[in-house]
């Protein structure tokens, strides 16, 4: 019988600190929109093995990797109601 897959801990991004939740678990995740270079996954497995990074974290890493594709966010995007106070 195979191993059950041992949960990852997100409750802090090991780089940064930062809390986060990595939705890999639940099929999506915030970072599935991030196309990382073979290279720099890598070095994360490397690093920070069975760890995720938070968003943050991964799209700095990533903008310094001429392998990786980072998206831009929307130009006219409009405000957040929850902003609008």
């Amino acid at each position: 019988m195979p191993a059950a897959a041992t949960p990852l801990d997100n409750a802090a991004c090991p780089r940064c600190g930062g809390g986060f939740h990595c939705g890999v678990d639940e099929g999506w995740c915030a970072c599935f929109g991030l196309r990382l270079g073979e290279s720099l996954k890598r070095d994360l497995r490397a690093r920070w093995p069975d760890r995720c990074l938070c968003l943050r974290c991964l799209a700095e890493l990533a903008a310094d990797d001429p392998d990786s594709q980072v998206p831009e966010p929307p130009k006219n995007q409009p405000p957040s109601p929850l902003l609008d106070v």
